[in-house]
C-alpha cells in the first residue's frame, strides 16, 4: 500500500465543521469572506541531510511557509542548528510513529521499555500506519508523542504546531485524543480539518463521524483550526509537479488551506533512503519557480503560518 494511502481515509474523521452560510475558519481568524489563506508545508525535516535542505530552501528561497520536523530521526541536531540562528522559521513537529524505509529506520524516543507496542522485531517503530495501529496502546502513543516534544524543547527547537506523520494520529479515535489532549495541554495547534475540506473530500468521500465532535473542542481548547488540507503532491509525477501545482493554486476556494510537500535537495546517499528522490526534488523545485510565485502574488493568495495562525485565535470568538 502506498504509505499515504491511508491519510485521505483517516483525514475524513475530521470532514466538515461548517455547512453553507457559516464563517469560515478563516473568517473566524479574521480574514474576509473571499480571502485564500494558503500554508505551503514540508514535511519530514530532520530526516535527513537532504530533506534539512529541501526545507531550508524552500522556505529561503521559495514560497514554502512552515515545516515540520521528525524528531526520531538522525539529521534533527542539523535542523536544531539551523533553527537557534533562525527562530523566526514556522517550525512544527512531524510526530513520527512508523520507520518505514527498508535500510534507513529510527527506534522511538521513549525507548521500548517505556513503549513496546511501538517496537517491531528490529527495535525500530513499525513500518506501517496499520501495524502501529495494530500494537500501540494510546498510552504508549501519548508518551512517545510527548517524548518528542521534549526532545524538541531540550534542543531549542520551537514548535508551532503538531502534525501527522503518515497520518498515524488519525488511525484511532483514541490516537487522535492523545494528540489533542497534548496540544491543548500545552497550548501547541495540531493538524485539525474542519472546513469544507474540498480536496480532503476528493481524496476519499466517505465521512466518518466519531472525530467530529473534536473540532470544537479544540478550536474552543485555544487552538486553530483550518478548512483544507491537501496531500496529493505526493503522487503527482515528477515532470508534471509545478503544472499541477499551478493549476491548484488557482482553483483553491476561500478558507485555510494547507498543501503539504517533502522537498528534499538529494545528495548522492538520499536515493538509498527512498525511491521518492525524483519526486521530492521536484517539490522543491515547483516550490522555488518564479512562475508559482507570480501567481500568487497575482491571485492575491495570502500565505500564512502556524504562528499565525495561533496569534490570530488568540483574538477570536469561541465556537458554540
Amino acid at each position: 500500500m502506498n504509505r499515504f494511502a491511508l491519510l485521505p481515509i483517516l483525514l475524513a474523521l475530521l470532514l466538515p465543521q461548517t455547512t453553507r452560510g457559516e464563517k469560515t475558519f478563516a473568517e473566524r481568524l479574521g480574514w474576509q469572506p473571499k480571502d485564500v489563506v494558503v500554508i505551503l508545508h514540508v514535511d519530514d525535516a530532520g530526516m535527513s541531510h537532504s530533506s534539512n535542505l529541501g526545507a531550508i530552501e524552500s522556505v529561503e528561497k521559495g514560497v514554502a511557509t512552515s515545516w515540520s520536523v521528525m524528531m526520531p530521526c538522525p539529521w534533527v541536531p542539523e535542523i536544531a542548528k539551523y533553527l537557534k540562528q533562525h527562530p523566526d522559521v514556522d517550525s512544527g513537529l512531524h510526530l513520527t510513529l512508523t520507520s518505514e524505509w527498508s535500510l534507513y529506520r529510527w527506534p522511538p524516543l521513549a525507548g521500548k521499555p517505556k513503549v513496546p507496542g511501538l517496537v517491531d522485531g528490529e527495535g525500530c517503530m513499525w513500518r506501517s500506519v496499520e501495524q502501529t495501529a495494530t500494537h500501540a496502546t494510546p498510552d504508549e502513543i501519548e508518551t512517545e508523542i510527548r517524548a518528542q516534544v521534549e526532545r524538541a524543547e531540550l534542543l531549542g527547537i520551537p514548535i508551532t504546531h503538531l502534525d501527522s506523520h503518515m497520518g498515524t494520529l488519525f488511525a484511532r479515535p483514541e490516537y487522535f485524543e492523545r494528540w489533542a489532549k497534548v496540544g491543548i495541554e500545552k497550548g501547541i495547534p495540531i493538524l485539525a480539518i474542519g472546513g469544507q475540506a474540498t480536496y480532503a473530500q476528493k481524496e476519499n468521500p466517505g465521512v466518518a463521524e466519531s472525530l467530529r465532535p473534536w473540532i470544537p473542542k479544540i478550536w474552543n481548547g485555544g487552538l486553530p483550526v483550518i478548512d483544507d488540507l491537501h496531500t496529493d503532491s505526493y503522487v503527482w509525477k515528477p515532470e508534471e509537479k509545478t503544472e499541477k501545482f499551478l493549476a491548484l493554486l488557482k482553483e483553491l476556494k476561500p478558507g485555510v488551506t494547507e498543501i503539504l510537500f517533502h522537498a528534499s535537495i538529494p545528495t548522492d546517499d538520499f536515493p538509498l533512503i527512498t525511491s521518492s528522490s525524483q519526486s521530492r526534488l521536484a517539490d522543491a523545485r515547483a516550490l522555488m519557480d518564479p512562475a508559482v510565485k507570480k501567481l500568487i502574488q497575482e491571485r492575491g493568495i495570502i500565505l500564512t503560518t502556524w504562528k499565525e495562525l495561533k496569534a490570530r485565535r488568540k483574538q477570536a470568538e469561541p465556537m458554540e
